[in-house]
């Protein structure tokens, strides 16, 4: 190996000549998996989260060629702008995939590259799999070897290259102009944290849009010819000098590259909410049934939160009674007032009208944060921990581990099958049951399918 070449250059040769027979078992199954949540979350976005009506309405008024379908809302666009459209809903309700580590790069990647199969015509289902599963990778290994100070939206400022390595994939582009098209996508890769840590705004829910968008714009305008940065990585003012100021593992980022596909080891939620916010969500519906506490029991949820979910529990009354469908899924005490009222949470839970249910309001004035640095989230998201004191005095406590969608208890088929009909039920225009069947099967066996857009179209 060559270690006088940029990384973008060993990125490139890599996502250039993988092909579906380099894939192991694990990281197919990923990829397909993923596939399926992605679409699905993203046809729930589409009925629930009030912000994308605004972008699809636009991009509508734009036109263009009809290329690629918007999921949820049916019709066609320009690849670009459906991707956009797509981006924008698949990561709306947070119920997207998430690696180990944290970070989101499906919403990113799904929605190019069928926005660009649909362009082409006639993508395999091998091609598609083979594509979702090297940017997957790319995701993963980037995310996992900088030195990330919660500055940068990883979900967006990474997802920005492994978006385009998957699109670049599917176009078929040569090793040279794939590392051209991960120079392109350098101008889309940006958004800080303060997008995640500030309320008020739509664009937590809508940034993998513009991440999307930006993927399909750069391995577009490669194989047309433009040029991108042989040094982007790793020159003087590279990205990994100027957003992680240097810190970086370039020996773990090419370990295994080609042999090793990360994307086996992504999560899938089983709420719609921040991943952060799961263990808690366990762990108070757990530990109410285990110790037979009503929610008419409750004095007051005690949340012991580290640096990021601290930001979940500030400013305190804002967070109890968030004003937007965006910030009650990254509000702490919300999200916990949903468990304890509820004794469960679904998609229903987030919506105008729950924003404004007086149980789950009251229930999460009760919540209390506890700082505590052993929750601080360094690598791995921590464990969460709530105690739960009743109204006669009586104290409960509970780590929210070995929750569902983690790595110690995946979700399997049967359950994200469930996910997915669950999803397109709310969708803006719901497909019939029937399509909804179609589309899983399809994407269960999508290595046997000539084309794979054969799924976009059983739900339009």
């Amino acid at each position: 190996m060559n270690d006088n070449l940029d990384l973008c250059h060993h990125f490139a040769d890599f996502v250039a000549r993988t092909r579906y027979d380099d894939l192991p078992g694990d990281a197919i199954e990923g990829a397909k998996k993923t596939i399926l949540d992605t679409l699905g979350v993203t046809l729930a976005a589409s009925g629930m989260e009030p912000a994308v009506r605004a972008l699809v309405g636009l991009l509508q008024q734009g036109g263009g060629s009809a290329e690629s379908t918007v999921l949820g809302f049916g019709g066609k666009l320009p690849a670009i702008s459906a991707a956009f459209a797509n981006g924008s809903m698949a990561h709306c309700l947070d119920f997207d995939d998430q690696t180990p580590w944290g970070a989101h790069a499906a919403s990113s990647i799904v929605p190019s590259v069928f926005a660009i199969a649909e362009r082409m015509g006639g993508v395999s289902g091998k091609k598609l799999i083979t594509a979702v599963a090297v940017g997957q990778d790319l995701f993963a290994r980037i995310r996992c070897n900088v030195g990330w100070n919660q500055n940068w939206n990883l979900s967006s400022m990474v997802g920005a290259f492994s978006a385009t390595a998957s699109a670049a994939h599917l176009l078929g582009l040569s090793a040279e102009q794939t590392s051209h098209a991960l120079g392109i996508a350098s101008q889309q890769s940006c958004g800080t944290m303060e997008v995640i840590f500030a309320t008020g705004s739509d664009l937590r829910g809508m940034y993998a849009g513009f991440t999307a968008k930006g993927a399909v714009i750069a391995a577009l305008l490669a194989q047309k010819g433009i040029t991108g940065i042989n040094t982007l990585f790793e020159g003087k003012a590279g990205i990994f000098k100027v957003y992680f100021g240097g810190k970086y593992d370039r020996e773990k980022m090419l370990q295994g590259l080609g042999e090793q596909f990360l994307g086996a080891t992504t999560l899938y939620k089983a709420w719609p909410a921040v991943g952060n916010s799961h263990t808690y969500i366990h762990a108070t519906i757990e530990l109410m049934k285990e110790a037979r506490i009503a929610a008419t029991d409750i004095e007051t949820i005690r949340a012991f939160v580290g640096d990021f979910t601290n930001t979940m529990c500030t400013p305190i009354e804002v967070r109890r009674a968030p004003a937007t469908i965006v910030d009650a899924k990254m509000s702490l005490p919300f999200i916990i007032g949903v468990a304890a009222s509820k004794g469960r949470m679904g998609i229903a839970d987030f919506s105008e009208a729950a924003l404004k249910d007086p149980e789950v309001l009251a229930m999460a004035a009760k919540v209390v944060p506890v700082e505590d640095p052993g929750q601080n989230w360094t690598f791995k998201l921590p464990d969460g921990r709530i105690e739960i004191v009743t109204r006669d005095g009586r104290t409960f406590e509970r780590l929210g581990d070995n929750i569902p969608g983690s790595p110690e208890a995946p979700l399997t088929w049967s359950q994200l099958n469930e996910k997915f009909s669950s999803c397109a039920a709310v969708a803006a225009k719901p497909p019939t049951e029937a399509a909804v069947r179609k589309a899983r099967e399809l994407v269960q066996q999508l290595e046997s399918v000539d084309d794979a857009t054969d799924v976009i179209g059983a739900l339009s």
